[in-house]
């Protein structure tokens, strides 16, 4: 039996080339039966594989095999750890059978292939599972993206449909549980229903602990999430991916057909608004296995939801702190840093967390601050300027010996030191008032133009930033011009002017 390649080259020498057969016997070194054979062919299916007959698997077993096959039926019925290795098999065939002299590598072998005839061996497949409409899979996957050409190493929520193999990802910049309870609302409005049984692996945002009954222990958060909703839930085995593996395989695909290349935007609410879109039109494709498109199966899937409820959930999470002498506190384990205001040092806050926003509020619930979240495992801090600016500006002599200075960056360190003691307060309002309406970067930069032109005035100050941030209306566009403009000359009478000119004696002088 020749390999393809080689019927396939002289197939190719008679019917594209034209040679006869003597010709291609001398090209190719087969003789004239095999030559024949190939170029009359036309059945080129793979021939289907033969079943291999266990009674011709390894004949010195054969006295044994009744035995072997015994034992291996009654593992149908014991627990997954009580079952026969092939180590197991080999002793107790030494013990117990008569004048067994077989090796351990042909029970090894004979074992292996009774235990994928009988299913017993979990590790060679799986079995199918049967999905009915209105169940969801949902799972993360990794993935990076610029927002206002900012790096992040952020993470997708995928939530799918195994009935109809749709699905819906959502881009976040972490994998907390404000992200994900946020992107899980997002997905149940655009689809206007909520799965009626979610499977989940278990991630730390949901599960706490797995008990040794198989149960888990969910987050109060979760819990109260997935009641709102009403939607159950159901937990894979650790390390069982498998289990659920429509949405493991709509992770990747996701990846690779939404998010690559990586995607560059100003909003991370409006790309994933896109996302959604995107995810409804691909579903006008035709299902994988069956003779239908996603969309029309999923319309199955949806006539199954349950309704969304009338009332929203609140996905934020509430804490307190205790801020330090400057004001300022941090989250995750000292990692992020965010400012309050110099009046609330050394003072308990409670903070509502977001997915995107730290919002800062005193214990009666007044808001005090607003923070973008950070994200990422190095140290970073947030300052909100302003309620400092505007605090120090009250007390200017005691600016350089206030920790708020060495905050300072360093160009507006050197700016305030050149300003008079007279005008330190004063500049320091204008700072606070530039920071408030275009953001403390217009304010710095105001500063350096500042320094640039040796002012140290606030009126010089607010003159600079206006040049700076200033809205310049832009001028209408000249209307289209065929060639150069044609310029009508008027007529002038010059009378009246000699007359004046005779008065004042020009023609007599």
């Amino acid at each position: 039996m020749l390999t393809m390649d080689k019927v396939h080259s002289i197939r190719q020498l008679y019917y594209e080339q034209g040679k006869n057969i003597p010709a291609i016997i001398a090209e190719t070194g087969y003789d004239r039966k095999t030559i024949c054979k190939y170029i009359d062919m036309t059945d080129f299916n793979t021939p289907e594989p033969k079943a291999k007959d266990p009674e011709n698997i390894c004949p010195k077993l054969d006295n044994y095999k009744p035995l072997i096959d015994e034992w291996l039926a009654g593992d149908r019925k014991a627990p997954r750890k009580q079952r026969h290795t092939a180590k197991r098999v080999f002793h107790r065939l030494r013990k117990e059978a008569e004048d067994f002299d077989c090796s351990y590598r042909l029970v090894a072998q004979y074992v292996a292939y009774r235990k994928s005839q009988l299913h017993l061996d979990n590790r060679k497949g799986y079995l199918p599972l049967i999905h009915h409409p209105g169940e969801g899979q949902a799972d993360f996957g990794a993935a990076q993206f610029y927002e206002n050409s900012r790096c992040h190493n952020g993470k997708y929520l995928v939530l799918s449909f195994p009935y109809s193999n749709g699905g819906y990802p959502q881009l976040m910049y972490g994998e907390n549980a404000e992200c994900f309870m946020e992107s899980m609302i997002t997905i149940f409005e655009h689809i206007g229903g909520v799965p009626t049984e979610i499977w989940f692996d278990n991630t730390s945002t949901i599960v706490t602990k797995i008990l040794k009954n198989g149960g888990r222990e969910l987050t109060d958060k979760f819990l109260r999430f997935s009641e709102h909703y009403g939607f159950s839930c159901r937990f894979m085995n650790p390390e069982s991916g498998w289990e659920k593996g429509n949405v493991e395989n709509k992770v990747g695909y996701s990846r690779r057909n939404f998010l690559v290349p990586v995607p560059h935007f100003t909003s991370l609410y409006d790309f994933n608004q896109n996302l959604l879109a995107e995810a409804d039109a691909d579903m006008d494709r035709e299902h994988y296995h069956y003779d239908q498109t996603i969309l029309e199966r999923y319309d199955a899937d949806r006539k199954a939801m349950l309704p969304l409820p009338d009332t929203a959930f609140d996905t934020a999470r509430y804490e307190t702190v205790v801020t330090d002498k400057w004001g300022r506190f941090t989250l995750e384990s000292g990692k992020h840093e965010y400012s309050v205001s110099p009046d609330y040092s050394e003072t308990t806050v409670m903070l509502k967390i977001t997915a995107t926003q730290i919002m800062v509020m005193d214990m009666k619930q007044h808001l005090i601050v607003t923070h973008r979240r950070l994200y990422g495992d190095q140290k970073q801090s947030s300052m909100e300027w302003v309620p400092y600016l505007t605090a120090i500006s009250r007390k200017p002599r005691s600016l350089f010996n206030s920790g708020l200075f060495d905050m300072m960056p360093e160009n507006m360190q050197r700016y305030m030191k050149q300003c008079s003691s007279s005008d330190r307060g004063t500049v320091l309002k204008v700072l606070a008032e530039l920071t408030n309406r275009t953001g403390f970067d217009s304010a710095l930069q105001t500063v350096d133009q500042a320094l640039l032109y040796q002012v140290k005035d606030p009126d010089s100050l607010k003159n600079l930033y206006r040049r700076l941030y200033a809205d310049v209306p832009e001028l209408p566009l000249l209307p289209p011009q065929n060639g150069v403009p044609k310029i009508v000359q008027m007529p002038v009478d010059l009378s009246s002017y000699d007359k004046l000119l005779q008065k004042g004696g020009a023609v007599n002088g």
